[in-house]
Formats: C-alpha cells, sequence, structure tokens
C-alpha cells in the first residue's frame, strides 16, 4: 500500500474512505483505457499516478459523483470533464 493511504490527509481531501475509493477507481479506468497522467512522474504505477493527482489537485468528484479535473487553461472554478473535454 502507498504510504499516503495511510494518512487521514488524503481522505479528508476528498470528503472520506469511500468517495477517494471511488476518485482512484473512476481515475484508474480512465489512465488503462489510455488517459494521459495530469502530473509528471517518471513511476509507471497507475496507482501513483492517481494518488499524486488528487494530492496536487488536479482531479475530484462532483456531489453526483463524476470524476473531473481543474482545467489548466480555464478559469479559476471552470472544471474540465475527462471523459468529453468539455468544461
Amino acid at each position: 500500500m502507498l504510504e499516503e493511504l495511510k494518512e487521514e490527509a488524503i481522505v479528508n481531501k476528498v470528503g472520506g474512505r469511500f468517495k477517494l475509493s471511488t476518485l482512484i477507481q473512476k481515475r484508474l479506468v480512465q489512465i488503462n483505457r489510455g488517459s494521459r497522467p495530469l502530473v509528471d512522474m517518471q513511476s509507471e504505477d497507475k496507482m501513483e499516478i492517481v494518488i499524486q493527482e488528487i494530492l496536487q489537485d488536479k482531479i475530484f468528484l462532483t456531489s453526483s459523483g463524476e470524476l473531473k479535473v481543474y482545467s489548466e487553461t480555464a478559469d479559476l472554478g471552470d472544471l474540465l470533464d475527462l471523459d468529453t473535454g468539455d468544461l
């Protein structure tokens, strides 16, 4: 298990263990289907990549349970849908 998952900070960041588990699972599915990582890492470990995306506030779950990413090119607060690329 990754050390970051043992810390309560990541659990609190996403709003609980269930949401953390859901966020990790949804993002791993996207990466396994070919989505590019949102962080620069030398690691090939997809779980480590997803954890870093969470810790760096790149991805989160909406209140409806959809995975979203903060868009670097949009205004702060704008969200990018990773599946469609739509704001």
